[in-house]
This record gives C-alpha cells, sequence and structure tokens, in this order.
C-alpha cells in the first residue's frame, strides 16, 4: 500500500515544492512553478533513470499508480519505457486519438467496408475519454470508465462493441511496437454488455394489425415516412441501414427493381431487389414526400448525412413503448411485446415461410450466402422466384397495413 492518499496528494499540490515518494519509485513533484506532477524511478541496465507520467489533477493518485504498476510490468521484462516513449514521439503517434486515427487510414479503411462502425463508436465513447491521453498513460481505469458510460446509458451492445474495438486499437498499438501493454486486455464480455442473446422476436400477423394502427393514430410521433419505411421492411426483408441510406439512383421504379450495391451490403454482396406491387406504390408516395431529395429517406434537419439516421425509426418505437427516457410517455402499444426495427426483417423470413416460399429463395431475399457446398455450386440468383416471394408476402399482409 502507497504512503500517499488523495487528501494528502491533494494538500501536498498547494504546499511548497517538494517531491515526496509514495512507494515502489512512484514520487508525486510539486515544482516551484508549474503544475505539480508525477514522476517514476525505475533501475535498468545499471542505471537509475526517471519517467514523467503526467501531470496532477489530471493524473489522479490512483492512475498514477496504475501507470506506475504497468511501467514496471515493462521494466520486468527488460523493456526501458522511456526508449519506448522516444519511439512514440519519432512515429508522430503519442496519444490514443492519433493513435486511432493511423489504425483508421492504415487497417480500418484498407480491411473494413463498413469502417464507419468502429469510427462512430471510437467517437462517440472512447474519444471523450481517452482520446488526447499519451499511449503509455492509459490504465485499466480508463478503460472501466468508457465501459461504464455505455454500459450505464443502457446500451449494453455497443457497450461490449466499445470493448472490442478498444482491444483492437490497443494491439495496432502493440503491433507497431509504440507498447507492450494493451490496457484492455484483461476485460471480459462480462465487465461489458455480457453475453447477448440472439434476438429471436417475430411479429404476428395480428401484432402487425396492431402495431400499424398504433403507427397511425400516433402520426405526429410517428410520421407517414417512418409508417411507410416499416411497411417496406416488411415486404423486402432489407437491413435498416440498406433502406433509410437509400438514394433514388439505386431504384428502377418502371422496371420494378431496386439495385442494391456491394458497397451498402453487411456481407459485400450486390443484390437486386424486385419491387412487389405494393412497394411501388409506397415509393412513388415517398418520391413525392422526399421532394428533390436524392434520398428516399432524407434527414430532417442539420445533419452530417443527408439521409434519415439508422437510429430515427428506433427511437420513434422506443417511444411509443414508452421507453424513451428522454420523451416519458405511457405504453401505447397495447400489450405488444416490444421489438426494433431489424426484427421486422426476421418477420418478412417467417411470412415467406407461412407463404410456402423455398428456403433457399427466402435466405436470397435477405441477401444470405448460402451454406457449405450448397453456397459454392449454386450461384443462381433466384430473381424470379423471388419476386414472386416479395409479391406473395406483401399480398398476406397488406390489408393489415
Amino acid at each position: 500500500m502507497g504512503k500517499l492518499n488523495a487528501r494528502k496528494v491533494a494538500a501536498l499540490a498547494k504546499d511548497e515544492p517538494r517531491k515526496t515518494a509514495d512507494g515502489n519509485g512512484l514520487y508525486f513533484v510539486v515544482p516551484a512553478s508549474g503544475e505539480p506532477f508525477w514522476i517514476l524511478r525505475f533501475s535498468i541496465n545499471g542505471s537509475r533513470p526517471e519517467m514523467t507520467l503526467g501531470s496532477y489533477p489530471e493524473l489522479s493518485l490512483a492512475d498514477a499508480r496504475d501507470a506506475a504498476f504497468q511501467q514496471r510490468k515493462l521494466i520486468k521484462q527488460g523493456i526501458n519505457p522511456l526508449a519506448e516513449r522516444q519511439r512514440r514521439q519519432w512515429s508522430g503517434i503519442e496519444t490514443v486519438e492519433q493513435l486511432f486515427d493511423d489504425w483508421y487510414k492504415n487497417d480500418l479503411q484498407v480491411r473494413l467496408q463498413h469502417a464507419n462502425i468502429p469510427k462512430r463508436i471510437y467517437t462517440k465513447e472512447i474519444h471523450p475519454v481517452m482520446g488526447k491521453i499519451r499511449i503509455d498513460q492509459v490504465t485499466a481505469l480508463d478503460v472501466r470508465e468508457v465501459i461504464k458510460r455505455v454500459v450505464d446509458s443502457g446500451r449494453k451492445s455497443i457497450a461490449n462493441d466499445t470493448l472490442m474495438y478498444m482491444k483492437q486499437l490497443f494491439r495496432h498499438a502493440n503491433k507497431l511496437d509504440l507498447t507492450q501493454f494493451n490496457p484492455a486486455a484483461a476485460f471480459r464480455i462480462n465487465d461489458a454488455g455480457g453475453v447477448e442473446k440472439s434476438r429471436e422476436r417475430v411479429l404476428t400477423e395480428d401484432e402487425i394489425a396492431t402495431v400499424f394502427r398504433v403507427f397511425r393514430e400516433n402520426n405526429v410521433s410517428f410520421t407517414r415516412e417512418n409508417y411507410l419505411a416499416c411497411c417496406l421492411y416488411l415486404v423486402l426483408g432489407v437491413r435498416n441501414s440498406e433502406l433509410c441510406q437509400a438514394p433514388w439512383d439505386e431504384f428502377d421504379l418502371d422496371n420494378g427493381i431496386w439495385e442494391l450495391p456491394k458497397e451498402r451490403t453487411k456481407n459485400g454482396i450486390p443484390l437486386t431487389i424486385p419491387l412487389p406491387r405494393q412497394a411501388l406504390e409506397w415509393l412513388q408516395e415517398l418520391k413525392i414526400r422526399a421532394l428533390d431529395s436524392d434520398y428516399v429517406f432524407p434527414s430532417r434537419r442539420r445533419s452530417k448525412n443527408p439521409y434519415m439516421g439508422s437510429d430515427t425509426i428506433t427511437t420513434a418505437i422506443k417511444y411509443l413503448f414508452g421507453r424513451d427516457k428522454e420523451r416519458p410517455t405511457k405504453n401505447k402499444m397495447e400489450g405488444v411485446d416490444y421489438f426494433v426495427v431489424h426484427d421486422l426483417r426476421r418477420t418478412f423470413r417467417t411470412l415467406a415461410s407461412a407463404e410456402g416460399i423455398d428456403g433457399q429463395v427466402a435466405e436470397r431475399c435477405l441477401n444470405h450466402k448460402l451454406k457449405g457446398v450448397e453456397g459454392i455450386y449454386n450461384r443462381h440468383d433466384f430473381l424470379e422466384e423471388r419476386r414472386e416471394a416479395h409479391q406473395k408476402v406483401a399480398d398476406r399482409i397488406c390489408h393489415l397495413l
């Protein structure tokens, strides 16, 4: 146990210049001028160098002890942490923000089709806590703080993703030899959002009728655009972002076709989607509502993106269930179990089965890869079969919408 405590450190910071030992080589230094700071004195290769860990109060006593502990782990491995820091300075990658920029440009954008996903999570969840911190000063406490903020906001799935990306980010630092330590390595999924149960929610036809009636009755909070989007999700089975970010130039309404390019699909496989008669009518209405926008669902407010946010409809549904913490209201869904937008895609698959649609055709409607040998040798696109499938599902439920 160290000699200092938080109260002593706060008092020393206001006292006369001095260097006070906490133990195990960690010192709190109050200079004649400037901010107090922490140093670590250590022995390596016959010398006794000192290493600055950070300024106080930005680096608390607990953080300083954690940082010193991590540096001592490197020293035990024969690694000079001062040399490590100098290497980072030469590379131009000293802070977590600079580390992420390098990871994004030289790895994520090259390797991933949707590199914007980890970038969004870094920007929103990780950067506010540790973006400006030097790589060698990031501690497990910082990692825990990032995770805690996300979990406390009720987004357990995002907490798991955030932990995953922090581990990968610091592995990138390991790969570049910027540090030998990964502050996120010891954390497990149970430290974040926990093991996620696979969702199996499917809406029954009675529920579909109730849900869309509630949508209509609440057309101020649940707009006509939201309503038509949900109709399209049910009869097309596409993913949320594939529809809400769709530009008009992907659609050939005269021939009833939507050409979804590989750049916008989750698996990188392009898909020609045959549009049922009802979907064409809804899209014609959306064309009028979109005015001169290039997008089927243009953004309704000032935004960096010209299209509707992927969480817009999710938030609107959450409100009707009385689950929107920012706009509390009673549950208007009359006994219907909670669902999310993606459950409409799963519902489409169930409706297709109810119509007797062949499993391979239904899977291709969802743009799923066929498994095993079948996926290798069967490259048939099933376009006409899928056209029939989408039309059958639309005919089955159109009276419910």
